[in-house]
């Protein structure tokens, strides 16, 4: 970053771990001198509505340009915010925003930073997070997390000169705002590949891949029509259903000594990522599975969970159980690819919604298990279909790790460069805006 921009002729030490050295005529001060802190109020949540009555800021709501619930009661003036004020969330991570949703109320465990001036307001702003993050670091291992507005209060960082601080905050929102649009068009990219992937394999576990094949009507509605020759059955015709089970966890002797994998809730993160589980978090051991409802299951058996994350599905790679919340798919050889009915998984998700829309606990009943439905092809077919979407797939995966590395990339300079502009590692003094710039082109010509 300072190789781009030149540094300042003089620094002075500031003995502020996060700030380090800053230009020699800067000026060290707290918050407390140069802006004031709010703190939010106490609202009764007794009075809380969703469509009238004053916008109300909660911690969940400071990064958002609009409230979940809004205040039918009596609201103190000094509690009203409005657009760029400042907001810290004072529970758990910290976290500093800038305010975009209009005049609104500020509920309790939040603070509202105002400066007198817009240049101040915003070199707040770029600064706060550096400071908050110092904080949460420290306190990293505290199981609850609270902050204060004397803490915001006693923030020490460094102030340049009025003139200056308008360049500086200048050349940050020009340069965030060309980082955020590069950003976004990347974020879209990943969006559009992702979705690109999940329509590669919808089509081809309902279409196949002969694009001249006679289709018929399958009668079910997230299928449409489908193959004349392949089959319509519930995946139960051509796959075992098992359900698993949790040994009793007050039986110490269940839990020692275990080598037998156990597919959980607590493997869902690793199944959201993964085609095939070949470790889990939790292990069981004989004497658990021989005594409760558990048993193992044979390998390239296709697990799929049922509650919390609907249809979170891998292929086993070793012999494993399963606990209540995740059901098991023991593949016919002669009917089913264990490939193919995962893709057929991947493919249902929004079918898999629709039985669970609506509901504040997401699971899925084993009646609706039973029910479940999908098209066929035989097996020769469903080997090209599965070669064909993996390696495709394979494909989309590269350009979307690809994208997404140019996001953490661009989402770490905007950092390295904002926290370089407000702590003096560069000297942006001379820095002249791209209009200005095209400008003094056209009057050069």
């Amino acid at each position: 970053m300072v190789g781009r921009y030149r540094p300042y002729p003089e620094y002075k030490e500031t003995r502020v771990d996060w700030l380090g050295e800053v230009p020699s005529h800067w000026k060290l001060v707290r918050i407390k001198e140069v802006a004031q802190v709010i703190n939010g109020y106490p609202f009764d949540s007794k009075l809380f509505e969703s469509l009238s009555g004053v916008p109300l800021v909660r911690i969940r709501d400071i990064s958002s340009s609009r409230t979940e619930v809004r205040y039918k009661g009596y609201v103190p003036s000094e509690v009203l915010i409005s657009n760029d004020d400042v907001l810290v969330g004072m529970d758990g991570d910290f976290n500093v925003a800038k305010w975009q949703g209009g005049e609104a109320a500020l509920n309790q465990r939040v603070a509202c930073v105002r400066a007198s001036s817009r240049y101040l307001q915003n070199f707040i702003f770029y600064m706060l997070p550096f400071n908050m993050k110092v904080v949460n670091d420290l306190t990293y291992f505290t199981t609850v997390k609270h902050l204060s507005s004397v803490d915001i209060l006693k923030t020490c960082f460094a102030l340049p000169p009025e003139k200056e601080l308008g360049c500086i905050v200048d050349f940050v929102e020009c340069e965030v705002a060309r980082i955020d649009t590069l950003l976004e068009r990347q974020q879209q990219l990943v969006a559009l590949l992702v979705e690109k992937r999940q329509a590669l394999i919808s089509h081809a576990v309902t279409k196949g891949l002969n694009a001249h094949a006679k289709m018929q009507d399958s009668g079910v509605e997230w299928l449409g029509e489908v193959p004349e020759a392949w089959t319509v059955c519930r995946i139960k015709q051509v796959a075992k259903l098992e359900s698993g089970h949790t040994p009793d966890k007050k039986i110490a002797a269940y839990w020692v000594d275990c080598d037998i994998p156990w597919v959980s809730l607590n493997d869902s993160a690793q199944l959201k990522e993964v085609d095939y589980i070949s470790e889990t978090a939790i292990y069981l051991n004989e004497k658990g599975i021989a005594n409760s409802s558990a048993r193992k299951l044979p390998e390239r058996s296709v697990v799929f969970t049922r509650d919390a994350s609907i249809g979170l599905a891998a292929i086993t790679t070793k012999v494993m159980a399963v606990s209540q919340h995740v059901i098991a798919w023991i593949c016919d050889k002669e009917k089913v690819v264990p490939e193919f009915l995962l893709l057929v998984f991947y493919a249902m998700k929004d079918e898999l919604d629709r039985y669970t829309f609506g509901a504040t606990l997401k699971t899925i009943g084993m009646p609706d298990v039973n029910k479940l439905t999908a098209a066929f092809p035989d097996v020769k077919e469903q080997n090209e279909i599965v070669d064909h979407v993996f390696k495709a797939r394979d494909r989309l995966h590269l350009l979307i790790a690809e994208s997404e590395n140019a996001i953490s990339l661009m989402k770490e300079r905007r950092t390295a460069l904002i926290s370089a502009a407000i702590t003096g590692k560069i000297d942006v003094r001379d820095w002249v805006t791209p209009a200005e710039i095209t400008n003094n082109k056209e009057v050069a010509v």
